[in-house]
C-alpha cells in the first residue's frame, strides 16, 4: 500500500510539511509506503478549461508544460492521497488550487479514478481561514468518491518554524 502527499505550500520543508512527516510517521508504523511531493518551486498553471481531458479521456491534461501530469500520475497510481496546504488569505495556496482546480477537471472526464481511494487533508494556520482551507481540501476529495479519514491523536508539541 501506497499513500502520496501533495504539499501545496511554497515553502518548502515548512510547516506543512512538519505535519505532514507527523502524519507519514504513523503510517510508517503500519508498513505503508509514503512519498512526500512538494509544490514549491514547480510550476502548476490553473485550469484552461479547454475540455480536451474531456475528449480525449486519457487521464492527464493537455497542458503539459508544468508539474501537473506527473503529481497527477502518482496520485493514480496510490492507495491513499493526503492534501495539505498553509492558509493563505483563509484558503489553500495558489498552488494547490491550481492542482486541485486541474485535477477535477481530467477526473470529470475519466470517470471514477479516484473512487474508494484514502484521502486525508492537512492544513498549517497560524490565524483564521483554517476550516476554509480544510473544507476546501475536504470537499475534493469527497467529491472524487474517495474515503476521507480523520484524526485520532494530537500532535501539540511539534517544532514550528517562522
Amino acid at each position: 500500500m501506497k499513500v502520496v502527499s501533495i504539499n501545496g505550500s511554497p515553502r518548502k520543508d515548512g510547516n506543512t510539511a512538519i505535519l505532514i512527516q507527523v502524519v507519514f510517521e504513523e503510517l510508517t508504523k503500519e508498513g505503508i509506503e509514503t512519498e512526500l511531493i512538494q509544490l514549491s518551486g514547480k510550476s502548476v498553471e490553473g485550469c484552461k478549461a479547454c475540455w480536451a481531458c474531456h475528449k480525449n479521456k486519457n487521464k492527464q491534461c493537455v497542458t503539459t508544460d508544468d508539474f501537473f501530469n506527473e503529481c497527477f500520475a502518482k496520485m493514480l497510481v496510490s492507495d491513499g492521497i493526503i492534501l495539505g496546504s498553509p492558509v493563505y488569505s483563509a484558503g489553500v495556496t495558489s498552488q494547490m488550487k491550481a492542482l486541485i482546480n486541474r485535477a477535477s477537471m481530467v477526473l470529470a472526464g475519466n470517470r471514477g479514478l479516484f473512487k474508494h481511494k484514502v484521502g486525508a487533508s492537512v492544513v498549517a494556520a497560524r490565524r483564521g481561514g483554517a476550516i476554509s482551507a480544510f473544507n476546501t481540501l475536504s470537499n475534493f476529495l469527497h467529491s472524487k468518491e474517495m474515503f476521507l479519514v480523520g484524526s485520532r491523536r494530537q500532535s501539540a508539541n511539534l517544532p514550528i518554524k517562522r
